[in-house]
């Protein structure tokens, strides 16, 4: 029978390691996070090892990779962290959060799908208000777990857009946006859409272009709303170009016959710097909605709350500006 290990002999600062640990996934940016040594990250390494029975990181090639084990305690090492903090910082937590004062690192995984000026926005408003706070600009990327992320508190809050938001996560919603077309200002489509010739049928079999598949959890990667909606409709759209860059398709939009299927406010933001024009989309779509996520685990934070605060002000801002601008629509 194994003996459990005594607590007295696990520091709260070994716990902080362990975290640190499994989501750096290196003793080296290990040590750099921790401003430690690599012999002292790898020694720490070999006392949690023996205390749970668990190698915790493996090498896999030229980089590690945590054990089953180790994942399954980073949400517990990462309760047990805040819950000291709280515990231990009773007054700063009355105080609440001091964005003048604060030198927190906020980290933010998103989509650019909002609108391209939706992130520069928003790092100039947080460095004016907060100007010593740091931030770290994750991309939604079709390999990034963004529920295991949120409830391991490796990110703060996941922007992005959802036809169903996961239940078990907040959420804020930001702003909703009608769905348009994209396309080269000559596209023979530009003269169709008005003469209602531009039909379902014909949106389906264009040429079109899309993201590629963002944000994956337990399910798989998401194809995206726009295919989710089509495949609810028992329809395809014939996608020929998918790209992990969305603020270049417009570029190959100007430049090809491809159809960007997107939300009216970013496609607004290049109709007076390149040659393209939006256009109805045939296809009856519900809004784009857009929300804002973050996990039980910053629900009650002062620092969350503000920086969820700031999120909401700066795309609403957006979004009345970009209401404002809109150009004329071929319908």
């Amino acid at each position: 029978m194994t003996e459990r290990p005594s607590f007295d002999n696990i520091e709260l600062s070994l716990i902080r390691v362990l975290k640190t640990l499994i989501t750096e996934r290196s003793v080296s940016r290990a040590a750099m996070r921790l401003r430690s040594t690599q012999p002292a990250v790898s020694a720490q390494l070999k006392r949690l090892r023996m205390l749970t029975g668990d190698p915790l990181l493996v090498r896999t090639g030229n980089t590690m990779a945590p054990t089953e084990t180790a994942l399954n305690l980073l949400e517990p090492a990462t309760r047990l962290l805040q819950d000291a903090d709280r515990l231990f910082s009773p007054r700063a937590h009355q105080r609440g959060f001091e964005p003048l004062q604060s030198r927190t690192t906020f980290r933010i995984a998103a989509s650019d799908y909002l609108d391209p000026l939706f992130l520069p926005e928003l790092v100039a408003h947080l460095k004016r208000v907060a100007p010593q706070v740091r931030m770290e600009l994750l991309p939604l990327s079709g390999g990034f777990d963004y529920r295991r992320s949120l409830a391991a508190a490796e990110v703060d809050l996941v922007i992005g857009n959802w036809l169903k938001p996961p239940e078990e996560l907040h959420l804020g919603r930001l702003l909703s946006d009608d769905i348009v077309c994209l396309v080269a200002e000559d596209h023979p489509l530009v003269r169709v859409a008005p003469t209602r010739g531009w039909s379902v049928e014909r949106y389906l079999a264009s040429e079109h272009v899309a993201p590629m598949p963002l944000y994956s959890s337990a399910q798989g990667a998401s194809p995206g709303v726009i295919d989710e909606h089509l495949a609810s409709l028992g329809a395809a759209r014939q996608v020929m170009v998918r790209s992990a860059h969305f603020s270049l398709i417009p570029l190959m939009v100007a430049q090809s016959l491809l159809v960007l299927t997107t939300g009216r406010l970013f496609c607004s933001r290049y109709v007076d710097a390149l040659p393209v024009r939006i256009i109805r989309c045939p296809v009856p779509f519900p809004p784009l909605t857009y929300y804002q996520l973050w996990h039980e685990l910053t629900h009650a934070s002062a620092s969350g709350r503000w920086l969820r605060e700031q999120v909401r002000d700066v795309a609403r801002n957006l979004a009345t500006h970009g209401m404002l601008r809109r150009k004329g629509v071929a319908s």
